[in-house]
Parts: C-alpha cells; sequence; structure tokens
C-alpha cells in the first residue's frame, strides 16, 4: 500500500470521528495548519539557500499573473 493510500486511510478514520461543526472546523485549520507550515518551511530554504531574496518578492508583488481572457473572435 502506498504512502497516498495509508495518508487516505488515516484521513477517512479521523473523519470518522468528526461529529460536529467545530470539530469539522478544528480538523479543517489542523489540515491548512500543516500545509502552510510545509510551505514556509520551503520558503525559508529557498531564502537559505539564495534562490530567493528580498528583490525577488518585491518583483513578485509587481507581476500581473492572470490568464488573459480569450472571446470567441480571437478563437478562429
Amino acid at each position: 500500500m502506498s504512502y497516498s493510500e495509508l495518508a487516505q486511510l488515516e484521513l477517512l478514520n479521523a473523519l470518522n470521528n468528526i461529529h460536529t461543526e467545530a470539530e469539522l472546523n478544528e480538523f479543517k485549520d489542523l489540515v491548512a495548519n500543516f500545509f502552510a507550515q510545509k510551505a514556509q518551511k520551503a520558503i525559508d530554504a529557498l531564502w537559505d539557500d539564495g534562490v530567493i531574496n528580498e528583490d525577488t518578492i518585491k518583483q513578485w508583488g509587481s507581476e500581473h499573473m492572470r490568464t488573459p481572457y480569450r472571446y470567441a473572435s480571437d478563437r478562429s
């Protein structure tokens, strides 16, 4: 069994013990915090390795990364 499958089983077991909206919200917060911590560690590693710096972050702040809309007339 893969780790992904084991993780799914663990999540299902945890979800079976959620009986109120408050417990569901607490669980969602725990999962969100878990992934936020992983992201923060990855960002810290990039910073420590010199891959990103303050200039990189300033550049990100001015980027426009939206997907351009395509109208029907543009698709021909």
